[in-house]
């Protein structure tokens, strides 16, 4: 039951997009085809997942033990980028187009405070490894569903007459507080 509990906060009560603010930076930017929303968020998943297992053994086995805490930033930063490298190389092999269409978005990832803030969030909540795993994996998802709706309507709204002062940034923000205010509706859930 608490796993069921993290699952469902971390998808919608809490969306790290459209609650905490985490990672707006890849969800306006890449959020313009719902394809390459969708290969975002498994890239996504993918890190995040990732970068919270090696960041949480790196900061249990060798952090906490050493007294070296401070170092907790920078060390959590290189495993990200490196993760983000691996990513990239994988990518590049695998689906060259999918590699193609996230263009500069894919080194954003490196960068993406919803990364760094799931990494972090795991040793606020006093999360164990499986329940860290479990909350890295459904923030991810939580992520790639805000993402993909996102997508969807920017997509559907391009078949509009938009008023030009509109068109762009304009109604992104718009629909992304829209968006954001549907998702506060699940906030009773846990």
């Amino acid at each position: 039951m608490e796993y069921l509990i993290i699952i469902i906060g971390a998808i919608f009560v809490n969306n790290i997009v459209l609650a905490q603010f985490l990672g707006i930076c890849p969800f306006l930017g890449v959020s313009t085809r719902v394809s390459t929303a969708t290969g975002m968020s498994a890239a996504v998943i993918f890190v995040m997942t990732l970068a919270t297992i090696v960041t949480y053994l790196l900061k249990t086995l060798i952090l906490i033990p050493l007294k070296i805490e401070f170092l907790q930033t920078v060390a959590f930063i290189l495993v990200i980028a490196s993760l983000v490298q691996m990513v990239e190389l994988i990518l590049k092999k695998v689906s060259q187009p999918l590699y193609q269409a996230l263009g500069v978005y894919l080194p954003l990832i490196t960068t993406n405070c919803a990364i760094m803030g799931v990494a972090l969030l795991v040793f606020k909540r006093n999360y164990s490894l499986v329940e860290s795993v479990v909350f890295a994996f459904s923030t991810a998802i939580g992520f790639g569903l805000a993402l993909i709706i996102f997508a969807g309507i920017r997509e559907k709204l391009e078949l509009y007459d938009i008023p030009e002062a509109m068109k762009g940034a304009p109604i992104a923000l718009l629909i992304a507080g829209l968006l954001s205010l549907a998702f506060m509706g699940f906030s009773g859930m846990v």
